[in-house]
């Protein structure tokens, strides 16, 4: 049967060597620039919606601080994360596939997204509510939404397309295990965590690097609604976290967030026991303890949605000295993807904008555009004799690292626990309790009820939990009528 299948083109028609794996440098190295498929893909999709955000769609935030609270100076030398150091910031909460219509309730993971106005620059940590991600590899991620999106056809949401994406992805299970989990649906912004989710390089004064991952534990403790009681909740205030949110800082009750750091000496990625740049796993915490180091608060609700809410543009790419990106190629896809998106969606001068503007001066050699603000004086160019800012090669000390291997489309190397099941497997027999096995198995078999979802993809589905577990493979068969045991 997939002999006779098309061969995948791009828009002008050439054949694609893979709609999975871009192109990087080794297996587990960074991508290339030269990934034209790659690049245009990811360009094409950042703009199929116009004004609406392609993913992230609906949301809502809040002004606050981040105040560090421990000496990781030995880690890295970011003004910001110094002890003491206070910091303003403003984090968007979002649904991840929903639109703006959407119930705040929906099962959807969650972004969670800060941007800290630092003495440096903006820093932009933008992640989710779990500390993992559907796929690890950038050349997929528009099918991936496109999968939780609408037909083409009856410009309906399809339940059966969501499955038949997750089952021919088994890279996805561990997500879809939180996703199916009462994580899925948080009865609150302010009862969930956040998390960096991707590795980001730390590095200090003395050139120093190490690996890390964040993680904001939130000091409200978690609480989650069950299926019903989001359905329940959904229908009767689909706006519901983002007036929650709203409400309790009117109120004075200020969430707020232990900021936690896992941190891998540099040497250990190189044969750690799986790929640690894989953004579908996690470190677990008994080979790199969470280290307390701050607390995030929020304290100030907007005075304009549109203005500060929905215009408020956040980017894996904004770097201060004293972090760098690594080598997981979900990170290194949005390096480009975001900004990129923001370009289209708000316009060339996005960052001119006073929610997206840096507390620092900006000396910059941009100008023009649409909506500009402020333009340079002479020089306009670079180098010059004139007086203008010069860029300090100095900034790149401790950043960079080594990279060799052949140019590959792969999904990495081989390592000794790259089994895409085995964390998710762990969830079941070791996180979960009785009621939250229970509760998993009826959400995935509510979701793949669903009446689009076909036999044969229900015939998938228990196959796909079944390798996770075969107790759960086989309750999620006994629910669903199929190949049950």
């Amino acid at each position: 049967m997939a002999d006779s299948r098309p061969v995948t083109t791009t828009d002008s028609g050439i054949p694609v060597p893979s709609d999975e794996f871009s192109q990087s440098v080794g297996a587990d190295g960074p991508l290339l620039l030269q990934d034209h498929y790659l690049i245009r893909k990811l360009a094409a999709f950042d703009r199929e919606r116009v004004p609406e955000r392609v993913v992230h769609a609906k949301g809502g935030g809040a002004y606050g601080v981040l105040e560090i609270t421990e000496d990781v100076s030995q880690y890295t030398k970011a003004d910001v994360f110094k002890r003491g150091r206070r910091t303003d910031l403003f984090l968007r909460f979002s649904t991840v596939a929903g639109e703006l219509g959407f119930a705040d309730t929906a099962r959807d993971p969650r972004g969670f997204a800060v941007k800290l106005y630092t003495e440096e620059g903006n820093y932009d940590i933008v992640g989710n509510n779990t500390p993992i991600f559907f796929i690890r590899d950038p050349m997929k991620f528009p099918d991936f939404i496109h999968s939780q999106k609408r037909r083409a056809d009856t410009h309906l949401h399809d339940n059966n397309m969501q499955w038949d994406f997750w089952t021919l992805s088994p890279e996805s299970a561990h997500q879809v295990t939180l996703l199916m989990s009462d994580r899925g649906t948080p009865s609150s912004w302010r009862h969930m965590h956040g998390f960096g989710s991707h590795t980001f390089l730390w590095y200090n004064e003395a050139r120093e690097k190490f690996w890390v991952k964040y993680h904001f534990k939130t000091d409200q403790g978690i609480k989650n609604f069950t299926h019903a009681e989001a359905a329940a909740a959904g229908a009767e205030d689909p706006d519901l976290h983002i007036r929650d949110l709203h409400s309790a800082i009117r109120r004075g009750e200020h969430p707020t967030w232990t900021l936690q750091v896992q941190v891998m000496p540099y040497e250990d990625a190189a044969d750690y026991r799986f790929n640690p740049f894989d953004l579908t796993k996690v470190w677990p915490h008994e080979d790199y303890p969470p280290i307390d180091i701050g607390t995030l608060t929020l304290n100030r609700n907007p005075e304009n949605y549109f203005a500060e809410v929905e215009q408020a543009a956040f980017e894996p790419s904004n770097l201060v000295p004293g972090v760098g990106a690594s080598p997981d190629k979900m990170l290194q896809g949005r390096l480009f993807s975001y900004p990129d998106t923001h370009l289209h969606r708000i316009g060339p001068n996005y960052l001119q904008l006073p929610v997206n503007r840096p507390k620092n001066a900006v000396h910059s050699y941009g100008r023009d555009g649409a909506m500009r603000f402020t333009n340079p004086a002479d020089p306009v160019y670079a180098p010059n004799s004139h007086g203008g800012p010069v860029a300090d090669p100095n900034l790149l000390a401790g950043e960079s690292y080594d990279v060799t291997g052949e140019i590959v489309r792969s999904a990495h190397r081989p390592h000794a626990e790259d089994d895409d099941f085995v964390q998710p497997r762990a969830l079941w027999e070791k996180v979960m309790t009785d009621t939250d096995r229970a509760h998993l198995v009826a959400n995935i078999v509510a979701h793949a009820s669903a009446p689009e979802v076909t036999d044969r993809t229900k015939t998938r589905v228990v196959d796909y939990w079944r390798s996770v577990h075969k107790d759960l493979g086989d309750q999620v068969a006994r629910g669903l009528h199929v190949n049950g045991k």
